[in-house]
């Protein structure tokens, strides 16, 4: 979405990465000018997905670009009401999904009754709206919410890394030789 927006071309987000531009400039929107149907809703089970999400960002970009007159790659007037919005919709999709995997896993006696808790990171954790939306769910459900700090969750590939490296350590599920792996090219 932060692309599609050209959110580098913003002057308050030249710097930033995507994710940390669309929270930077939702603070400032209004998330009720535009709202999205949100993902999945048809299907009982606790899996996320936002293909269908960034479909009808993607129809209402174009849409108000339309009615501004502009081209793609301009900045559109209303680009933090967008903003706003896309957080909030995927806000609320990541709540409503994670939700139903906290009842699955009380219902089925996955968790313990008591001191359950919510972990949360990657680059989605350090959204402060999300995080926050996320600690409310948690403290509804007595549930406690663990958080890496922000600075630790921009990249899922150094989460990935240091799992290896744990892994590694501990002598468990690591290959010594790459004999016999077969790699296949995208």
């Amino acid at each position: 979405v932060a692309r599609r927006l050209s959110l580098r071309k913003h002057p308050e987000c030249q710097s930033m990465a995507g994710g940390k531009a669309i929270e930077h400039l939702a603070q400032t929107g209004n998330q009720e000018l535009l709202t999205f149907r949100l993902p999945m809703q048809q299907y009982r089970n606790c899996n996320f997905s936002f293909s269908g999400l960034q479909n009808l960002v993607n129809n209402a970009i174009v849409q108000k670009e339309k009615e501004e007159g502009i081209e793609e790659g301009e900045i559109l007037s209303c680009v933090k009401d967008v903003a706003a919005a896309v957080q909030h919709a995927v806000a609320v999709h990541i709540i409503q999904r994670t939700y139903r995997a906290m009842l699955f896993c009380i219902k089925n006696s996955i968790l313990p009754s008591k001191n359950a808790t919510l972990v949360v990171s990657g680059g989605v954790a350090s959204n402060q709206y999300i995080r926050k939306a996320l600690q409310n769910l948690a403290d509804a459900n007595d549930f406690a919410l663990l958080c890496p700090p922000p600075r630790l969750c921009t990249d899922n590939g150094v989460m990935i890394a240091w799992n290896g490296i744990e892994r590694l350590h501990a002598g468990l599920g690591v290959l010594h030789s790459a004999a016999g792996i077969r790699y296949e090219p995208r």
